[in-house]
């Protein structure tokens, strides 16, 4: 029963759109539009957000980090007093089929020093072959990445690079503290220059192989362990059951998230940029869909009040004009939704060249993501604004008075 009225509701509903083709069109165009232009800017964001996810994971934290429990919050100031013993019991624990890789780093700063150029350092002992499935996003700018034969290589962040005026071979200095509170100094060879998203990391950071970062400040141990997973999705899971085991140890483990704040701050940027798209949107349909059944309910006075006169219920009338907003709101989500998957992909596939925006130090060609998320939420959008845009046309058509209405059509 309720099928066949709301197929039957639906079936009017279209008749009375087609009626005046002409303005149910141009209101018809607008949803389209509308859609069309929220599922591009969302589907870009969307990208975005995911491109940045990824590297913050794959070019710097990883799915999770475990360290000596109190490192994450006093370890910057003095790495060393949270070093992990290199027979610490992790390769049995970590031997889970949701990890990929887990590999070991050493923190350490300094001084770095190139002819009369002295800089200030933050560094990475790294193992170029456990990191290789971790850093795999780690943009390489220039020369090679670190190697398993690159005893003294050193690869410097793109801005650090600069500043030193350092080029692939030059040999740089790098003085340190030891974990006993002595000097000590190493030459490197620069083997190559990589960038990520964030541009204050690559003005800082450089990466040595954690053999030579062990050598320069006198320990066998590492500051942390940084793993990565196949599915990103499952990292707070992963997380959750690794830590009573590790606290146990005296450790503690962090997913990327918990790390990542200039990721957080973008998205929540982002965040309200789309919502400030949305309700542009939803304020343009709205206003369309409202004057369009307004004039049509002008149209149809009479034929509203000869409906009332012969037994139709104000209930029917309402339902009657809510059927119309919201039939309108389906065929453009639809409509909007078909046309913005086509041009997402073809934009897509052409690529749109972004300059560099604040906090990174290149451009990059953009893309739009069509997911499931985006266009749900944008035939939400054209579902809702249409049937919230009906309902004042619709309260005014049910309630008029039926003398009033009849004598109208005379």
């Amino acid at each position: 029963m309720l099928l066949a009225t709301l197929k039957q509701d639906s079936v009017l509903a279209l008749r009375n759109l087609w009626r005046s083709p002409t303005r149910s069109g141009l209101a018809l165009l607008t949803i389209v539009g509308g859609i069309v232009a929220y599922v591009l800017a969302a589907g870009f964001i969307d990208w975005v957000l995911l491109a940045m996810r990824d590297h913050q994971i794959y070019a710097q934290l990883g799915h999770f980090q475990i360290s000596r429990e109190g490192f994450e919050k006093k370890g910057g100031a003095d790495p060393y007093r949270f070093l992990v013993a290199p027979n610490a019991p992790l390769d049995g624990l970590l031997r889970r089929p949701e990890i990929v890789a887990v590999a070991p780093r050493l923190a350490l700063s300094g001084l770095i020093s190139l002819g009369d150029k002295t800089i200030g350092f933050l560094g990475e002992g790294v193992d170029p072959v456990r990191e290789e499935p971790i850093s795999r996003r780690m943009d390489i700018r220039s020369g090679h990445n670190l190697q398993s034969t690159d005893d003294k290589g050193v690869l410097l962040g793109e801005g650090l690079a600069t500043a030193l005026e350092a080029k692939i071979g030059d040999h740089v200095i790098l003085l340190t503290k030891t974990i006993k509170d002595s000097q000590n100094a190493v030459e490197f060879v620069v083997t190559g220059t990589f960038a990520t998203s964030v541009k204050a990391y690559d003005d800082a950071f450089l990466r040595l192989p954690i053999k030579a970062a062990q050598q320069l400040v006198r320990t066998d141990s590492a500051t942390t362990f940084v793993g990565v997973l196949h599915d990103t999705d499952a990292t707070d899971k992963v997380v959750a059951d690794l830590k009573p085991s590790l606290k146990a140890m005296g450790l503690s483990i962090s997913a990327w998230h918990e790390r990542a704040d200039f990721y957080h701050k973008t998205v929540t940027l982002f965040s309200k940029q789309v919502g400030v798209i949305r309700f542009i949107i939803a304020l343009i349909i709205v206003l369309s869909v409202t004057n369009t059944l307004s004039m049509s309910v002008a149209e149809r006075t009479s034929e509203i009040g000869t409906s009332l006169a012969i037994g139709s219920r104000r209930s029917d009338v309402l339902r009657m004009f809510l059927t119309e907003g919201v039939v309108l709101g389906i065929v453009g989500g639809v409509l909007g939704l078909c046309l913005g998957a086509m041009l997402a992909m073809l934009i897509s596939s052409v690529g749109i060249p972004m300059p560099a925006p604040p906090g990174m130090a290149h451009g990059y060609i953009g893309e739009i993501r069509f997911s499931w998320p985006v266009a749900l939420d944008a035939f939400l959008l054209a579902g809702i604004t249409t049937l919230a845009a009906s309902v004042l046309p619709a309260w005014r058509a049910s309630r008029m008075n039926i003398v009033d209405a009849l004598r109208q059509g005379r």
